[in-house]
């Protein structure tokens, strides 16, 4: 949902918040209409949550989000990080998508890495990733001698570009 409108396309997702995480932080939502992610928000411990989390140049660390998912069979959801935060601080996602696999049901943790110059401190609350269900192919191997060729045939990294 987003500002009370019902954006669903037909697919529900279970989700509970976590024991000790604050309930006054907003679960994931839809901020705009056409948004493609839900926004996550920070859920800090209560030792956490008055003075965050300091992240200094190049340090990384696992936020907890306060919530767990059931993602249906077929899907995965995605996390990734806030366009806002990589502009002005710096701060992107370890492993940028992370995912959310649908067998795993514990807390949802974002890894923030501080990318940038300067130190910068996730409050409790604040948003600080997105998610976005996809489906999932699962592919069977059938090995061969030789590939089918293509113009670009062997040409690694760069290889396509001037």
């Amino acid at each position: 949902m987003t500002r009370g409108i019902d954006l669903h396309n037909g697919l529900t997702v279970a989700i509970a918040r976590v024991d000790g995480s604050d309930p006054e932080v907003p679960l994931p939502c839809y901020e705009t209409v056409g948004a493609a992610g839900l926004d996550v928000r920070a859920n800090l411990a209560p030792a956490n949550r008055r003075d965050g989390i300091a992240l200094g140049p190049g340090e990384r660390a696992l936020v907890p989000t306060g919530f767990s998912l059931a993602v249906p069979d077929g899907f995965e959801m995605q996390v990734r990080p806030r366009s806002g935060l990589a502009l002005r601080h710096g701060i992107s996602l370890v492993n940028a998508p992370g995912t959310i696999d649908s067998d795993y049901r514990g807390e949802v943790g974002v890894i923030l890495l501080n990318t940038g110059a300067e130190p910068f401190v996730v409050a409790h609350g604040q948003r600080i990733g997105q998610l976005v269900l996809a489906p999932v192919l699962r592919v069977a191997w059938q090995e061969v001698d030789d590939l089918p060729q293509t113009p670009r045939g062997r040409g690694g990294f760069g290889s396509t570009g001037r």
